[in-house]
């Protein structure tokens, strides 16, 4: 009797094969967008990368001189800037890695027309640039505030860490989901844009959680940008104990609009496309 490993002998080794060809195909994809991307976004406008870090830097510049006209002392420590940076920088990073994960499949819709690129590419490929170029952004704007400044701030790494890893879980998440969205009813893209125009206001930027009163306190812990800037302040200032701060909230909530748009968008990305 002919058994089946003796009737598809190379069946086993053919799948092997196939799957390694196309995690290459996809990794070669990826690349090739992410590159694509550098060129489009960064190398194409005057000063290219420089506007990445300026746009951040010159917020902190604001915000610091705003508040030290009114006010002696940040909310915490001494030093305006490293306060508002620590609030400005992952928000920025978070309000441009979200943005431009939602925009891949209208940005990309010509490559995709191609079988051997896919949407998670263009997902991924867009995230990554970002991620890494806002990963820079943070080093250098911060970083300068140091070496400018006396803070007397101890940095706990394993802390800032945490709070990118929280920054970036969400922005591919909620990136993810709008990504269906914005393709699938473009009047969402213009309403997101006036949803969360006032955002900056009620993530913990330029204020502490801590100051704000009951019962708006229990509504603002629902957001989870106020985690990420409570942890980021938290792994700067010691005595900043940020009881409030709930990682594993923020982590549900960026994993749970990553399943929902990654379902969706695999249900429907052929039928935007053909849009």
């Amino acid at each position: 009797m002919t058994t089946a490993k003796t009737a598809f002998p190379d069946a086993a080794p053919r799948l092997k094969s196939v799957t390694n060809q196309r995690s290459f195909a996809s990794l070669r994809s990826i690349m090739a967008l992410l590159l694509r991307e550098m060129a489009t976004s960064y190398g194409r406008s005057p000063g290219g990368y420089l506007w990445a870090v300026l746009e951040p830097a010159a917020g902190v510049l604001l915000l610091t001189f705003i508040f030290s006209l009114g006010f002696r002392t940040p909310p915490l420590g001494q030093n305006f800037a490293i306060f508002y940076a620590t609030g400005l920088v992952p928000f920025m990073a978070f309000n441009d890695i979200s943005n431009k994960t939602a925009t891949c499949l209208l940005y990309s819709r010509q490559l995709l027309a191609y079988p051997g690129v896919t949407y998670a590419d263009a997902l991924l490929g867009r995230f990554l640039l970002n991620f890494m170029t806002q990963l820079l952004v943070s080093c250098l704007v911060l970083g300068g505030i140091l070496l400018l400044y006396e803070t007397r701030t101890i940095l706990d790494l394993p802390g800032i860490a945490l709070a990118y890893a929280m920054m970036a879980v969400l922005a591919f998440g909620i990136g993810t989901l709008n990504c269906f969205l914005f393709s699938k009813f473009p009047i969402w893209q213009r309403a997101w844009s006036i949803l969360t125009r006032p955002l900056m206001i009620i993530s913990g930027v330029i204020f502490l959680f801590d100051i704000v009163p009951a019962p708006y306190s229990d509504y603002l812990w629902y957001n989870p940008l106020i985690h990420i800037t409570g942890q980021m302040r938290h792994s700067f200032y010691v005595s900043y104990s940020g009881d409030y701060i709930n990682p594993t909230f923020v982590f549900s909530v960026g994993l749970t609009c990553c399943f929902f748009g990654l379902v969706f968008l695999r249900r429907y990305y052929r039928d935007i496309l053909a849009r």
